[in-house]
């Protein structure tokens, strides 16, 4: 089997998983978006919208961060809601609906091939899509091309494991216990770009000019290890997989198994408080 052969292979199931994953995002919406809204305020700050202008978002997801941007450049400004998931651009579109948007246009785009013109956006935003992507210097390509001369391409990629317990803990627990294979460190990941010289490399090797960066640092809170629990299955599809797949006495020793390595971020009314890390990085083309 080629490596080509093997991205394909994971461009597939990746679009296969974000589909299926869709409805659970949707159901834990407000959730996720308090708990991120550091980052997410943070890219919109140093994007710096203005009215009138034409912003680009790339793995959307449920779009949050983009339709916060379409509500400063509008009316005369639009955004471009995008994800290579249909489901995920249906999720956007219900929210930016809800919000009583009407700048915003919701595509299904690839951003490894983006079907844009040349020089068409102001600005690109992406919050923890390009370490996900198949070929990410194939994004930063494309990302480039449709962004005007002087654009700015501002996103967010997870920092180290180390500053990620909310993410590792439970998932070192299930590769201990054999519910999930360790991670691949040569496929694409959650921390695949968590080395800023490898950002620093992929960015200036796509023609960018040499990126400012910086840590966004934030906390997960969870009311109790129910919350937890609950976010965990519906919002990592690698997760949650493996925890179905057990019989119930399973889970159930799993779920032990996974509190016992919670002690540590127990709060004394019984919740968690976990620490998160994100490369804010900002570029001009």
């Amino acid at each position: 089997m080629t490596w080509v052969t093997d991205l394909d292979e994971y461009r597939a199931d990746s679009l296969a998983s974000w589909n299926e994953a869709a409805p659970s995002w949707g159901k834990r919406h407000d959730w996720l978006f308090e708990q991120t809204r550091p980052v997410t305020e943070r890219i919109v700050e140093a994007l710096g919208p203005g009215p009138g202008e034409s912003i680009l978002e790339l793995a959307a997801g449920p779009g949050d961060l983009g339709l916060s941007i379409a509500e400063r450049v509008a009316p005369a400004g639009r955004l471009v809601s995008s994800d290579f998931s249909p489901e995920m651009v249906a999720l956007a579109r219900e929210n930016g609906t809800a919000r009583g948007l009407t700048n915003v246009e919701y595509r299904v785009l690839d951003a490894e091939r983006l079907d844009l013109a040349d020089g068409s956006v102001d600005g690109v935003v992406c919050r923890w899509g390009f370490m996900l992507m198949a070929d990410p210097a194939a994004a930063f390509r494309e990302t480039r091309r449709v962004l005007r001369h002087g654009g700015r391409l501002v996103f967010a990629v997870w920092a180290g494991p180390e500053r990620n317990p909310w993410m590792t803990v439970p998932i070192a627990a299930a590769v201990d216990q054999g519910i999930v294979e360790a991670p691949d460190p040569a496929k694409p990941g959650p921390f695949n770009l968590q080395d800023p010289d490898q950002i620093r490399a992929l960015v200036g090797g796509s023609g960018f000019a040499e990126p400012e960066i910086e840590e966004i640092a934030f906390a997960f809170h969870y009311v109790d290890f129910g919350e937890f629990w609950d976010s965990l299955m519906h919002l990592s599809q690698r997760f949650g997989r493996g925890v179905a797949a057990l019989s119930e006495p399973e889970r159930g020793e799993f779920r032990g198994v996974v509190l016992d390595r919670l002690a540590p971020f127990r709060g004394e009314d019984g919740s968690y408080t976990m620490d998160a890390s994100s490369w804010g990085v900002r570029v001009e083309r």
